[in-house]
């Protein structure tokens, strides 16, 4: 770390969104970043709210850092495999830019009166870069909706030790029948090279639909090249529901309602028809325009059977994206629950 010049953010009130491009619902995130604002690369991911280290580790971190250091002492000959590990986020140069939070929060703390109250967490830049998009009553993209894909959408586990090797390959996944294999060490993905998870997420967050990745893997001491193949559609895999940011859109897309799909046990216990949809409402919100499924009628434990015209088996994640791609703000959505026993019909309006 002594090799470094260390920066500690600890608020995004007049950060460079177009360089300092991340995941902003993580709670933790670094960048290896040369004085000329080249980025080495980046650290930090997360894929679950209750397991925040799940996929991270001291001993990755530091393996990030060293490499981190070889691609400095390359610099500027690798120049330009480094070009693409930037790209533009937003037409606001800052945070504060968005109408969402402008006017709301000036460019710098308040350390002499509202500390806290001053402060723009990362989560807010997400929110608000959504709401945005969603007020110009347009479909939300898949790369809005299914921001920083994680590998495991493709069929790749990588090791929370390791810099980007893979753990485990899904069974018939894209990654398997490309020829990935377990113990992989990944050295670059589009000529960029790999330095962490959150590398190989931002490949993933970068790439069009339809495109090919191509990689340049270690296997057993000899370089192998293979590509990924992403069709339309490969994001919608991911879950989202774990995000900080997840809580808009549940204002957004469901009225206010947190849901989860049921247990196959539950299901059957319930006597509802198996393969069917079966959302559990284990919240319902009570202020603003989180508390619009609660004004329509909506109760904690009641059961989603029928959303917007949706019967399939679906999780909230898929429910969100129903509703952010095909209806736009002030659609009427009609949802059939289970109250004890009782089929109900309620209806909302989308935000």
């Amino acid at each position: 770390m002594n090799q470094f010049v260390r920066v500690r953010l600890i608020q995004c009130n007049s950060i460079d969104l177009n360089l300092f491009h991340f995941d902003y619902d993580l709670t933790f995130a670094a960048f290896f970043i040369n004085a000329d604002k080249t980025i080495y690369g980046r650290y930090g991911t997360r894929s679950s709210h209750k397991e925040a280290e799940q996929n991270i580790s001291i001993e990755s971190f530091a393996k990030a850092l060293k490499e981190a250091l070889k691609l400095h002492r390359e610099y500027p000959g690798n120049a330009t495999s480094l070009a693409n590990k930037s790209a533009s986020f937003s037409e606001f140069k800052f945070p504060q830019d968005y109408p969402q939070l402008e006017g709301r929060f000036q460019p710098w703390l308040d350390f002499d009166g509202q500390l806290a109250a001053s402060c723009i967490h990362c989560h807010m830049i997400g929110e608000a870069d959504r709401r945005y998009r969603r007020a110009q009553k347009n479909r939300l993209p898949d790369k809005v909706i299914y921001p920083w894909p994680m590998p495991d959408v493709i069929g790749i586990s990588l090791d929370p030790a390791e810099m980007a090797t893979i753990r485990a390959i899904e069974k018939e996944s894209i990654a398997e029948q490309q020829g990935f294999k377990t113990g992989d060490m990944i050295e670059s993905l589009n000529q960029q090279p790999i330095l962490s998870i959150a590398d190989v997420q931002w490949v993933l967050h970068q790439a069009p639909e339809p495109s090919r990745i191509s990689a340049i893997i270690h296997r057993n001491g000899e370089k192998v090249t293979l590509e990924l193949p992403l069709v339309k559609g490969w994001r919608r895999g991911s879950d989202i529901a774990w995000r900080t940011t997840s809580w808009d859109l549940r204002r957004m897309a469901a009225g206010g309602l947190k849901m989860r799909a049921m247990s196959a046990d539950e299901i059957k216990d319930s006597g509802l028809a198996p393969d069917r949809m079966a959302l559990l409402i284990e919240h319902v919100g009570q202020y603003g325009d989180h508390a619009t499924a609660k004004r329509a009628g909506f109760l904690k434990d009641d059961i989603v059977i029928s959303f917007d015209g949706k019967t399939e088996s679906m999780r909230e994640t898929e429910v969100f994206a129903h509703i952010l791609r095909e209806r736009p703000p002030g659609t009427r959505v009609e949802l059939k629950v289970i109250r004890k026993g009782k089929p109900l019909i309620f209806r909302f309006d989308v935000k």
